[in-house]
């Protein structure tokens, strides 16, 4: 697992977990990344402080590196930032609907199944306890986990 910041083109900075650099690559190239305050997909990778171990030669011991100096406080969304990212998790919400099978508590099978070819391959959606989300990880099935809002019927 990799995280990267990310910062759109509405200069918003935010974090990002992907499997692997190639994983964001791919998302980015798709578009498939937005901005969780305004869900701009024009993301690109933000400047990071990088970890770095210096050893100190004298001992041969590791020298303590100061940490980067704190990112600036980040202000929370306006109000009509907020209304465009829980409109969008709405929008998410129903194309997954609509356009993937819904398997329940039997998600992490289901998912284990298509990844190791002995089910058919389609788009699933279900639940999963974070246990069950990091055992399929171990396993290199990649997963996604989107806040569910609630729709208006609800």
């Amino acid at each position: 697992m990799i995280v990267f910041d990310l910062k759109c083109g509405k200069d918003h900075v935010f974090e990002a977990y992907f499997a692997d650099s190639a994983t964001y690559e791919r998302q980015a190239e798709a578009g498939e990344i937005a901005c969780p305050f305004c869900g701009d997909t024009s993301i690109a990778k933000a400047p990071m402080a990088p970890n770095i171990a210096v050893a100190n030669k004298a001992r041969g011991e590791p020298e303590p590196v100061p940490a980067p100096a704190p990112a600036p406080a980040r202000q929370p969304p306006s109000p009509p930032e907020m209304a465009r990212a829980v409109a969008t998790l709405r929008r998410m919400r129903a194309h997954i609907e609509q356009n993937f099978d819904h398997v329940g508590e039997r998600f992490p099978e289901e998912a284990r199944k298509i990844h190791y070819g002995e089910g058919e391959r389609r788009n699933i959606y279900g639940d999963a306890t974070k246990e069950e989300v990091g055992e399929l990880a171990d396993e290199g099935i990649e997963v996604g986990e989107i806040p569910w809002v609630p729709r208006h019927d609800a």
